[in-house]
């Protein structure tokens, strides 16, 4: 598709609707206000991968590598039978595919940084004057493209911040967390652009991943290569399908089988509340020990419905003592492990356990809390991060939005605001041209400042008309995220 076409309807007679003499429109992309109360600062991640995707590969290939006849048709076609009478004209579209590149200027803060709301993370303005219109008309593609991976960034990297304090406190392999967090996501998500670019999010922060797509994004996109560092990994894994095809008679026996021949080394993760998550944990895995713990590898253990936080640490309310222990308890009950110097107890490494259903960031505290408080680590359990995390997201999440602060018409500078009197002050905008200064290590907002300030501060030059001019890769944005955790 003509990627032109990739915006909102009123967006594309916008340019007869600025004042007459308008020769530049100044934007900027920010964060204006957390909706999740424990995060303030959000994380900055995906704008390169849409200037990549969006900017040097679709627009290139599927408008200015093609015939200006055939999109300019195709443009009033469109337009044409979308507004019925219109003075919309093709005579500026002509004009940008004649140019032959985007004429823009877009400056940034560095990808992995976590902005506070109401500050910029980047800003964009024409470099052409008769392309005053083309910044605005960014809008909807960039908003479509970039709020995914900065909200799914920001919510892994919370995500992190807990099973790090837990694992600190009570694991003897804290690095163990880069695993501890697992995309479950795809799934469920709002199509596979979506997938992918909350995946790449949940990648700045970990390790474990099913999105085995985000991978090829990062390496892509972010100067990622798997061949010579983890980007993404996972594990052999079964389903519930698998385990009703063994039968509900014989399911001791599909244990056997893919514990002892079909993987008798290495890490296995086995669907258990096919039908009873108790029996499995008290009665086949005690006849399987020997089996277990004779493995070279690890048998991990998937209970899937259910409450996670009862059925992983006990439900002191259970109604029998398999439920009132839980998963955890009772591996160790079955496989023992041993107590770290930390005081805590961590299961045989033949055995452990994950579950993924329904994992929120509340959840996977008072997981940690319980396992802490029975004795356990929190390291003895992985967590799968599903769309129950991902997709119950909005734009608004972090109130993202791209607005217009500066104009210049007929040569002269214009600063500019929106501040509606009917709202609580989220949508009031910062106005004028903008400086991103650094302060004991947090971004603050210098607005109405000139153009010589707007030169200096954190904001830096990533693209100019048509090139790409600095690039950042996921090791530099995972060290990064690192250093504020």
């Amino acid at each position: 598709m003509n990627p032109l076409l990739l915006t909102d309807g009123y967006k594309v007679d916008h340019r007869r609707q600025y004042p007459e003499g308008t020769t530049l429109v100044y934007s900027n992309w920010t964060p204006r206000k957390s909706r999740i109360d424990d995060i303030q600062g959000v994380v900055f991640f995906g704008l390169q991968y849409f200037v990549k995707k969006y900017i040097l590969e679709d627009f290139e290939t599927y408008f200015f590598k093609q015939p200006k006849e055939k999109v300019v048709a195709e443009y009033a076609r469109r337009i044409n039978n979308y507004l019925g009478e219109n003075q919309v004209g093709t005579k500026h579209i002509e004009a940008l595919h004649d140019l032959g590149y985007i004429p823009m200027v877009i400056k940034a803060l560095p990808e992995g940084a976590t902005v506070p709301t109401k500050v910029p993370m980047f800003t964009m303005y024409n470099t052409q004057p008769e392309f005053f219109w083309l910044t605005n008309y960014f809008e909807t593609l960039v908003s479509a493209v970039v709020w995914m991976p900065c909200t799914s960034a920001t919510i892994a990297k919370q995500y992190r911040m807990v099973l790090d304090k837990f694992a600190q406190e009570t694991s003897s392999a804290p690095e163990f967390v880069d695993w501890q967090g697992h995309d479950f996501s795809m799934r469920g998500m709002a199509g596979t652009e979506a997938a992918l670019i909350s995946g790449i999010g949940h990648l700045t922060s970990f390790t474990g991943t099913d999105t085995i797509p985000a991978i090829e994004v990062l390496e892509r996109y972010y100067l990622a290569d798997s061949d010579k560092e983890l980007i993404g990994g996972s594990v052999a894994a079964t389903e519930h399908s698998v385990m009703c095809m063994g039968t509900i008679e014989d399911e001791i026996g599909t244990f056997r089988r893919l514990i002892c021949d079909v993987y008798p080394k290495g890490i296995v993760s086995i669907v258990s509340d096919t039908w009873d998550l108790w029996r499995v944990l008290t009665d086949y895995l005690p006849k399987l020990k020997q089996e277990v713990l004779q493995r070279e590898g690890k048998v991990v253990i998937r209970p899937d419905s259910g409450d996670p936080v009862d059925i992983i640490c006990g439900n002191p309310e259970g109604k029998n003592e398999h439920e009132r222990k839980g998963v955890v308890e009772l591996l160790w009950e079955t496989f023992g492990g041993q107590t770290n110097d930390k005081g805590y107890k961590e299961l045989d490494p033949h055995i452990g356990a994950i579950y993924g259903d329904s994992i929120t960031v509340v959840r996977a505290t008072q997981i940690c809390e319980r396992l802490k408080a029975k004795g356990f680590a929190s390291t003895n359990v992985v967590l799968g991060i599903g769309s129950y995390t991902y997709q119950y997201n909005t734009r608004d999440t972090f109130g993202f939005a791209m607005k217009a602060t500066y104009g210049e018409v007929d040569g002269k500078g214009r600063e500019i605001f929106k501040d509606p009197i009917t709202d609580d002050g989220t949508k009031k905008s910062a106005k004028g041209l903008m400086k991103i200064e650094l302060n004991d290590g947090v971004y603050t907002l210098k607005d109405q400042v000139s153009w010589e300030e707007e030169k200096q501060g954190e904001l830096k030059e990533v693209f100019r008309d048509g090139k790409l001019l600095l690039e950042h890769s996921l090791q530099e944005i995972r060290q990064r995220l690192k250093e504020q955790i």
